[in-house]
């Protein structure tokens, strides 16, 4: 953990000048006990306190007695950052506080359309003290020879109340359209309870599921609505520092056509904030509609932009 040397100026100053306490320790040792103190480095200070232990044994309780301090300094410090910090979130804009990443490339897809084409999605997350926002949408476009051959888009909001530091509550708003699925458009509304398996550096796992309505519309001019379940699974696994692999998966259970949805991927990471992504898609209808097939698969490649 690094706190910069501002952070502390106020509370670790004291630290830094000879006390009478700490008479019998020897200058240098005392300077470079303050020397790595001022880099705000915690394991560099914990390091340098543990050979001046090892190499100053008669003043061990000196050298406690100045860790001690640190520590007691160093909560003050992260305690006044994170107050500061959850300030500066209630007084942020609408407009503050998002990150996400756009992707841009291409596919090649079997099933109902076999061909290749372009690529585009853009996924955005506004984290606040209570809430959670996440807007995505996707596009995939094909036209060959001036006839459109996919035509795939999704757009979706969810918002998130986060219950503790690991379970949460969410609500989900979704519109797709795929006409070589056979639906114009299709809507999807659902509420439940997530939850943070996992939250690791190098390993994520969230779970959520919750009831669900859905409301189709066919490119033949019928439509159906119904209840359904909807689970999903969201899996990330660092491999290496450049390397990830992702897994997501849902599942839109109900009467007539439920839909499974796996998406496999890995991510490497290129050069700054740039990344190139593999990745794999399965989606299969139980029952389709007629015309149209019960799985198609997607497969992209796609360079990434976070910000």
């Amino acid at each position: 953990m690094r706190i910069y040397p501002a952070c502390l100026a106020l509370s670790l100053g004291t630290l830094a000048l000879p006390a009478p306490a700490f008479a019998d320790l020897p200058a240098p040792v005392r300077a470079m006990i303050d020397a790595a103190i001022d880099t705000g480095d915690e394991d560099k200070v914990r390091t340098v306190i543990e050979l001046a232990r090892a190499t100053n044994p008669d003043e061990s309780a000196e050298i406690d007695a100045i860790l001690a301090a640190y520590e007691t300094d160093l909560a003050a410090a992260a305690e006044a950052e994170a107050a500061a910090e959850q300030e500066r979130i209630r007084n942020a804009g609408l407009f503050d506080n998002w990150s996400g990443k756009g992707e841009l490339g291409g596919f090649r897809s079997t099933g109902n359309a076999s061909n290749t084409g372009i690529t585009a999605g853009l996924s955005l997350v506004r984290e606040g003290i209570n809430w959670r926002h996440n807007l995505s949408g996707r596009a995939d476009y094909q036209e060959t020879e001036g006839i459109v051959t996919r035509e795939q888009f999704l757009a979706a909001y969810e918002p998130n109340w986060k219950i503790n530091d690991r379970l949460y509550a969410y609500g989900l708003a979704r519109y797709e359209r795929d006409p070589f699925q056979g639906f114009a458009a299709r809507y999807s509304v659902s509420g439940g309870l997530g939850y943070d398996v996992l939250s690791g550096e190098g390993m994520t796992l969230t779970v959520k599921a919750g009831p669900a309505w859905r409301r189709t519309e066919l490119v033949d001019g019928s439509s159906s609505s119904s209840l359904a379940g909807l689970a999903e699974l969201d899996f990330d696994w660092q491999l290496l520092d450049t390397l990830t692999f992702t897994q997501n998966a849902s599942a839109f259970v109900q009467s007539g056509s439920s839909t499974f949805i796996s998406d496999s991927g890995i991510v490497a990471r290129v050069a700054g904030d740039f990344s190139l992504r593999l990745s794999y898609t399965v989606e299969h209808d139980t029952d389709p509609p007629a015309g149209a097939v019960k799985t198609d698969t997607l497969s992209r490649v796609t360079i990434i932009y976070d910000f």
